[in-house]
């Protein structure tokens, strides 16, 4: 398979079958990682969960796996947050082609915000696995990128006017370990973040990743 449209019948059975078989408080999401990120989502169940539609984008593990951040993205009930305070138990699954590549994927988030008040009683249902991952649904890849743009600034700790060469570089290598540069123009919205020309932008995005290399040897 190298297009989840080739199975565009067997995935539409499959969701089917996981939102009758789950109950209201689960989202079931159907993403198109071949095209454009601000609009991945091509099928989507319960949607209220997370207040995505389809036409909607991917979250931040996403941009992870399709950078090559994340070498295996499928992760099984970790939790996750919502912009509006939910919490969810999440559940990704990477569709591959022939060849490897990520083309889709399948997640599964379940509303646990009410049941974990009663996670004494409920501690089965609510059984997940702790992870580092930090994973947030937003509806567009501009927030997405918002995102990704104040986690940068608090990993250097400083704000953009107080940074020197290395900070700014240290702030440009977090994004790209993110994904940010597979967000369309993302790199005008990082110039005008760090106040820099996009000559200095990629001038540093190319020094970070030949000391990736570098390392790597």
């Amino acid at each position: 398979m190298n297009h989840i449209s080739e199975e565009k019948d067997f995935l539409n059975q499959l969701l089917n079958m996981l939102s009758n078989h789950m109950p209201d408080n689960t989202e079931i999401v159907l993403h198109d990682l071949t095209g454009d990120y601000n609009h991945t989502i091509v099928d989507i169940r319960g949607g209220h969960i997370t207040g995505r539609q389809i036409g909607d984008s991917g979250s931040n593990l996403g941009l992870e796996v399709l950078r090559g951040t994340v070498e295996n993205g499928d992760r099984y009930n970790y939790v996750t947050h919502t912009e509006d305070g939910k919490i969810l138990r999440t559940s990704s699954l990477y569709i591959r082609d022939e060849n490897g590549k990520v083309v889709g994927s399948i997640c599964i988030n379940s509303d646990i915000t009410d049941t974990l008040k009663f996670e004494d009683i409920l501690h089965r249902y609510n059984r997940y696995e702790n992870t580092d991952d930090k994973e947030v649904f937003t509806k567009n890849v501009g927030e997405l990128l918002d995102h990704l743009l104040q986690q940068a600034q608090l990993n250097v700790g400083k704000i953009p006017s107080k940074m020197t060469k290395q900070d700014k570089m240290d702030f440009i290598r977090y994004l790209d370990e993110k994904g940010a540069f597979l967000i369309t123009k993302s790199g005008e919205r990082i110039c005008k973040a760090l106040e820099i020309s996009k000559y200095t932008l990629y001038s540093y995005l190319d020094a970070v990743r030949d000391g990736a290399k570098e390392e790597e040897k």
